[in-house]
């Protein structure tokens, strides 16, 4: 068993510079790997393409990045809440491909295993497909999408242990299995840590093989981007 545990986040990111890819987890604020994130602000990383479903709000997550103009460009399928976001992009200063989101996940899927391309019908007669091949399909028009080339990604799980192995829980399951294995190199940060043997295979999401460096985040905020509250 190769132990892929590293001490601390600095360790974690060692080798990512300035004008690298990075797949960065998470959905809006759920999921999102925090540490890792608060890292590369005081690192000072600059020019990077950040893949992400959204840069979640201004002042936490990637909003951070994009505040201290880390953030190149976005490749994104929502501009969500973030006003420092939309204002970068409407006055130019970053540039950002916005796409389906089915066509952001399979692009992450897709370069998990290794399929250099595929086509979806998501995107014709639109920008999405302008300077792009097309093909018909069963009738139906399809647009080919390239799987992404990322430096590193960065996930953040539940428990992990020091062989890699991931389990991700609720909502936090929704980008961070597809971008794992997604790059060249990928780091997982996680709440729990737990020696080898430890966790239920059989619960087991993603497996080690798929991670190069695990560490133990050590604080999640996980705030809720939006409280939506029943009424007495």
């Amino acid at each position: 068993m190769i132990n892929k545990k590293v001490n601390s986040v600095q360790e974690a990111l060692q080798g990512i510079e300035d004008d690298m890819t990075i797949l960065l987890g998470g959905f809006g604020l759920c999921g999102i790997p925090e540490n890792s994130i608060a890292e590369l602000v005081k690192k000072g990383t600059k020019n990077l393409t950040c893949i992400s479903n959204n840069a979640g709000v201004d002042d936490f997550g990637l909003g951070l990045l994009l505040q201290q103009k880390q953030v190149k460009k976005m490749i994104s399928s929502y501009v969500g809440e973030n006003a420092e976001f939309e204002r970068q992009m409407l006055s130019g200063e970053l540039d950002v491909e916005l796409i389906p989101q089915g066509t952001l996940a399979e692009r992450c899927r897709a370069a998990q295993a290794g399929i250099p391309a595929f086509f979806t019908p998501a995107g014709f007669g639109t920008e999405v497909a302008e300077g792009k091949e097309t093909r018909e399909f069963n009738g139906k028009m399809h647009v080919m999408e390239h799987a992404f080339k990322a430096d590193f990604s960065i996930v953040k799980a539940w428990k992990g242990d020091e062989a890699g192995n991931l389990i991700f829980k609720g909502t936090a399951r929704n980008f961070n299995p597809c971008m794992c294995g997604a790059a060249k190199i990928t780091i997982a940060e996680v709440e729990e840590f737990v020696p080898a043997g430890t966790l239920d295979p059989n619960q087991v999401h993603i497996p080690g093989i798929l991670i190069q460096r695990i560490f133990q985040g050590e604080k999640f905020e996980k705030r809720i981007e939006q409280r939506t509250v029943r009424q007495k």
